[in-house]
């Protein structure tokens, strides 16, 4: 059994320097999406989206609570201030390599989500000011261009 502590090291050794991790993916922010996606990270900078934070804390309508930040932020705090690309497409610390990005069934396996009706509605559900939307495919097409 003394062979057991060895290869037990060699595997967690193995795991960290690939970087595997057990479903913890962690926000990379839209700046780093932005060194390959330039298109949509301009796009997306034109949308209601992008200054979601600042729109609700602005707001005279609706007073401004930190629950807000769970649809007026990426990370649901500040550090990620409005919805950016990883608030529908999902943590991207382990899909961003450019060779899984490049894979798209590989991205979907280290964490990258496509957007669905059901992504939009988790937060435009209708309720309150919650105003309901529909998922148009046609614009995330234009945002892939």
């Amino acid at each position: 059994m003394n062979w057991c502590r060895p290869l037990f090291g060699v595997c967690i050794f193995f795991l960290v320097s690939t970087g595997v991790s057990f479903g913890q993916h962690s926000y990379v922010g839209a700046d780093k999406c932005k060194m390959c996606h330039k298109v949509q990270y301009d796009s997306w900078l034109q949308t209601p989206h992008a200054k979601a934070t600042e729109t609700a804390k602005a707001s005279t309508k609706w007073k401004f609570e930190p629950a807000c930040l769970s649809c007026h932020a990426t990370n649901k705090d500040e550090k990620l201030a409005g919805v950016q690309c990883e608030a529908c497409h999902g943590p991207g610390s382990d899909y961003k390599a450019m060779s899984i990005m490049k894979d798209r069934a590989k991205a979907i396996a280290n964490g990258l989500i496509i957007p669905t009706q059901q992504t939009c509605d988790s937060c435009h559900d209708g309720k309150d000011h919650h105003k309901k939307v529909a998922f148009n495919r046609d614009v995330v097409h234009a945002h892939k261009k």
